[in-house]
């Protein structure tokens, strides 16, 4: 896990979050967080694409695995739950009172804190990602989120994360360079 200041991407990192992407990687600032093994997990992407678009996704889940369990919890339609946990309040006492509502708000704004600190957008001041802070909108973001600012900062991603059957502790990762192989093939053999 890593928040900003990030050490700047090596070009081997943004070689292999363009494989888990399957795309170019774009604008990337930092690698927030890594697989066991070390390989890219999460990126920091910066606030302004070099196209001007402003972009305030600031982690963004990469890891083909990670991101596969994250999509099966969707598919299995574990949001609804998620979303119950900000709307409880314990025994009675009002939703504003609810510990876990009160710290999703806090991971909002330690999410736009980071973001801003790379570059402030007006065009996204106050967003964040996910859905935060009063909805569970997406998962993906919300988990890169806690993989990035680590353990008890945003506790929809941890409880995700904590029901993913996947674990940055260990590694499933492909190998990338055998990703890159099939793929230069693929494009040999269709031109």
């Amino acid at each position: 896990m890593t928040r900003p200041p990030f050490d700047p991407p090596t070009a081997e990192d943004v070689r292999i979050v363009s494989r888990q992407l399957g795309r170019p990687a774009r604008d990337v600032v930092g690698i927030a967080a890594r697989c066991a093994c070390g390989a890219p997990t999460v990126v920091s992407t910066r606030p302004r694409l070099a196209d001007g678009t402003p972009f305030p996704t600031f982690y963004y889940l990469t890891h083909p695995a990670a991101t596969a369990a994250v999509s099966t919890l969707e598919a299995e339609g574990e949001m609804p739950g998620f979303a119950a946990m900000l709307a409880a309040a314990p025994d009675g006492l009002p939703p504003a009172s609810n510990p876990i509502a009160a710290a999703y708000r806090a991971a909002h704004e330690s999410y736009i804190a980071d973001r801003e600190s790379i570059l402030v957008v007006d065009e996204v001041a106050g967003i964040s990602a996910g859905g935060m802070p009063d909805r569970v909108k997406c998962l993906h973001a919300l988990v890169g989120h806690a993989l990035a600012a680590g353990p008890g900062v945003n506790p929809i991603g941890d409880a995700a994360l904590a029901r993913a059957a996947w674990s940055p502790a260990v590694c499933q990762c492909v190998d990338y360079d055998d990703v890159a192989d099939a793929e230069d093939n693929t494009t040999t053999a269709t031109l």
